[in-house]
């Protein structure tokens, strides 16, 4: 399985997403240029230059037209994936963290960091059909928890919103009311430290959530019930899930101040993987030189992609082999 290597970014990678179809692939990163690779030969297409923060995630509209970043520089834009274009841009009042599209592309949920005596919000936005309709005031704000939300995500049909942050508890809010419906708060099998990511499986019916307190869990989006525990020996930054096998895929490594002290030779920087209903490490793929930030499974199973902080997208294309992996 030789990786694909893609340099296109100057600073660390934050973020990636594959579009539905699978065949694009968009990274984020502290270099404040959201960019777009061709996703089965890691050709450069293009990036969408107009941010002046770090860039640290993105959301695309299921037709592929549409693309959603939030940067700390205090912005969300929409913008034309195919011009490269902004449509539109959401201003806040402090950094913007996590964005994601609506099932149907109508709303989008933004979340927003602490900043100046603010608390971290979370914000519901009317996404219009023509861009000369777009109204730029949240149609819902929920007051966020102490610390920030790095992740925020809609839930099957829409019912819900879930996030998950520094505090390491992780809530389900009503986006009509903005009502807290649940929480981990009292549950002892909760992360015992700050969720760094979160990851929806292809059917919804499950997430997957990354921590620092090297863990990852894996949780029922409808009742919010505790189904496995990953532990690795080191934070974890970044999750996903295969849409094909019963994998789940997890990356991490020490804080960035840490990586000049200890020999990255040490497999520190490799994307793990696991058996999800076994709980058993299985393999990992290694490569970065530097925690890995960054993790997205291509819609049809057969790749994926990491991002880490040394500024490099590795585009993985998996062997026959791998299909047929017994435990």
């Amino acid at each position: 399985m030789r990786p694909i290597l893609m340099k296109g970014h100057e600073r660390p990678l934050t973020f990636l997403q594959y579009n539905r179809d699978g065949d694009l692939l968009f990274s984020c990163a502290k270099d404040h240029n959201p960019t777009v690779w061709f996703a089965d030969n890691g050709e450069r297409l293009g990036n969408y230059k107009g941010h002046n923060g770090a860039v640290w995630s993105c959301s695309i509209s299921r037709d592929s037209s549409r693309l959603l970043t939030a940067s700390a520089d205090q912005t969300v834009k929409l913008w034309s994936v195919q011009k490269g274009e902004q449509l539109f841009t959401f201003n806040f009042e402090a950094p913007a963290r996590s964005v994601d599209f609506s099932v149907g592309d109508r709303r989008a949920v933004i979340t927003t960091d602490p900043f100046m005596k603010k608390t971290s919000e979370i914000h519901v936005k009317e996404i219009a059909e023509d861009v000369a309709d777009q109204k730029e005031a949240s149609i819902l704000v929920m007051r966020g928890p102490t610390g920030r939300i790095n992740r925020a995500v809609w839930s099957p049909l829409n019912k819900s919103i879930i996030s998950g942050g520094e505090d390491a508890i992780i809530r389900v809010w009503d986006p009509a009311t903005g009502q807290e419906l649940k929480s981990t708060k009292d549950n002892e099998n909760g992360h015992k430290g700050s969720i760094s990511s979160l990851c929806l499986s292809a059917d919804g019916s499950h997430f997957l959530t990354g921590s620092l307190d090297k863990t990852a869990k894996l949780w029922d989006t409808r009742s919010l019930t505790l189904i496995k525990t990953y532990t690795t020996e080191r934070p974890v930054l970044a999750v996903t899930m295969s849409p094909l096998l019963e994998h789940v895929v997890l990356g991490g490594g020490q804080d960035a101040i840490d990586v000049t002290r200890t020999d990255h030779r040490a497999g520190k920087f490799e994307a793990k993987f696991y058996d999800k209903i076994l709980q058993e490490e299985i393999g990992g793929v290694k490569g970065h030189f530097g925690p890995l930030n960054a993790l997205a499974f291509n819609p049809d199973g057969k790749s994926f992609a990491s991002g880490g902080e040394d500024g490099y997208v590795r585009l993985h294309h998996f062997d026959a082999d791998y299909f047929n992996i017994k435990i």
